[in-house]
């Protein structure tokens, strides 16, 4: 059984739904479970979603900072099912996104020994008091994972009473007394910053988020279109890097042109003339070309627990250049592009210029990202955790 905010949608919902069909595939018996959006497949899926109970549960976020701690009836409806379906496995994902309590499941499941639970942490919201990512601000407090961050009201967000001491120890004490769990992160550095928590007395493992490559090659052939900078996210923010992307511009040279995909509406309006500003592109054909199209695919985000916008990138043949801050930089390597100090612009700037001047192949940067964040080599390294 897997369990998700969502299926067939966002990274994690790709995630959730490409394991299952691996799984599928040998003769597993799946079930996919989730509480927000709609599924392609309802064959192999239960939705335990309640509309009132979300909303609810988002006002109860909004005004008193307490994530996780309502949508009682979904979580109930949850835990009757895995009753009914007997599961060997439970492969946790986000338990986060307003359609869970988060106590009443996992105290529910460390009583059930013989089921094994596997959760994967896509983000930081498990060991933090409030936020799902604290990496660029910091902590005010930090004992065992981030009590009190220095910005707290960031995603699942409170504009009025905040309870991150509260939180921090209530999930402590519920993510702790597990005999039967085992933890997987994303990237090399979430590994370590998990080792610093209280979870660090789990069994953790590190596995990379894996991209389908099945027809990629066929953007290689895309024309390049020349000095054209690329960066994209589902959304943008300071910590994404939008306000860097800004100041860039100020300074590059006149034959280079940055494009931006992922925008609100509000925030293409405001963006200088030397910047093209796209909204999210949900076409993945269409996404590919656009990655293909770039000469140069810039990460600037300072918060990352993998970053597969750069991995996507490079598949479709563009040379990259990160940041040196959380899980991008292990994510690339010299053949393919190049690390910058975060926030130095004059670095990025010549940065810019020296990947551009190696005219690195689009067949080099595929063939990086082909070998080291495949599919294949996801899905075997959850099905050898299973068996395990």
């Amino acid at each position: 059984m897997f369990i998700n905010s969502v299926v067939d949608y966002g990274s994690t919902g790709k995630i959730v739904r490409n394991l299952a069909n691996s799984l599928k595939a040998e003769g597993h018996q799946v079930l996919i479970v989730y509480g927000r959006n709609t599924t392609v497949n309802q064959e192999d899926t239960f939705d335990i979603s309640d509309r009132f109970g979300s909303f609810y549960h988002l006002v109860m976020t909004r005004l008193f900072d307490r994530h996780g701690l309502h949508s009682k009836r979904a979580t109930k409806k949850l835990i009757a099912k895995i009753d009914y379906f007997k599961p060997d496995v439970i492969h946790l994902h986000n338990l986060h996104g307003y359609y869970l309590n988060y106590p009443l499941l996992m105290n529910y499941l460390k009583k059930q020994t013989a089921i094994k639970v596997v959760w994967t942490l896509h983000d930081m919201w498990a060991i933090s008091g409030s936020v799902a990512h604290y990496s660029y601000y910091g902590c005010k407090e930090y004992k065992d994972g981030c009590v009190i961050a220095n910005k707290p009201r960031l995603y699942p967000k409170s504009f009025f009473l905040l309870r991150q001491r509260k939180n921090f120890h209530l999930k402590k004490a519920v993510f702790t007394g597990f005999t039967n769990l085992k933890i997987v992160t994303v990237s090399n550095w979430q590994k370590k910053e998990v080792e610093k928590t209280f979870l660090r007395k789990y069994d953790i493992t590190q596995i990379y988020n894996g991209l389908d490559f099945k027809n990629l090659e066929q953007f290689l052939n895309v024309e390049k279109k020349e000095n054209m900078i690329l960066g994209t996210n589902t959304y943008w923010n300071e910590e994404k890097g939008l306000e860097d992307f800004i100041e860039l511009s100020k300074v590059l040279p006149k034959q280079y042109k940055i494009v931006l995909a992922g925008l609100s509406d509000k925030q293409i309006k405001t963006l200088p003339k030397n910047i093209e500003g796209l909204k999210l592109i949900e076409n993945h054909r269409e996404l590919m070309t656009l990655y293909a199209q770039s000469s140069l695919f810039l990460n600037l985000s300072v918060s990352e627990t993998m970053g597969m916008t750069t991995v996507e990138a490079l598949a479709c043949g563009s040379p990259t250049i990160v940041y040196d801050k959380t899980a991008v930089p292990e994510i690339i390597n010299e053949k393919v592009g190049q690390v910058v100090k975060a926030k130095d612009i004059n670095g990025l700037l010549l940065a810019i210029k020296n990947v551009t001047k190696r005219n690195i192949s689009p067949l080099v940067c595929h063939n990086f990202a082909k070998d080291n964040y495949n599919l294949s080599n996801m899905l075997k390294a959850y099905k050898k955790l299973y068996k395990n």
